[in-house]
């Protein structure tokens, strides 16, 4: 029974992490947009996939031409993970009113 033990641990840990690795799209408005550092600073609800309450705060961009389609006010629907440490928007789009 011992030899299945580390199996086991092994898959659950691997199925943990697979599920808290998803991101999940949360709600926020552009506060200010940065091209030139790649940055977008956001007022955000919680995002859950990272156990992040509702703040503002600056996040890095994986595609700096998403910002082209944004300005300070609107209202976005976006999902974001920590990569090397540095909490990144991977996909942003505007919420039509």
């Amino acid at each position: 029974m011992k030899l299945y033990s580390p199996v086991v641990a092994a898959l659950a840990f691997a199925t943990a992490t697979a599920l808290a690795a998803e991101p999940t799209p949360a709600e926020g408005e552009v506060r200010r947009i940065n091209p030139a550092g790649q940055e977008i600073t956001l007022k955000h609800g919680e995002i859950k996939n990272l156990d992040m309450p509702p703040m503002t705060m600056v996040f890095k961009v994986t595609d700096p031409t998403q910002l082209a389609k944004l300005k300070a006010g609107d209202k976005v629907r976006f999902t974001a993970d920590q990569i090397n440490g540095t909490y990144t928007v991977l996909s942003i789009e505007p919420v039509k009113p």
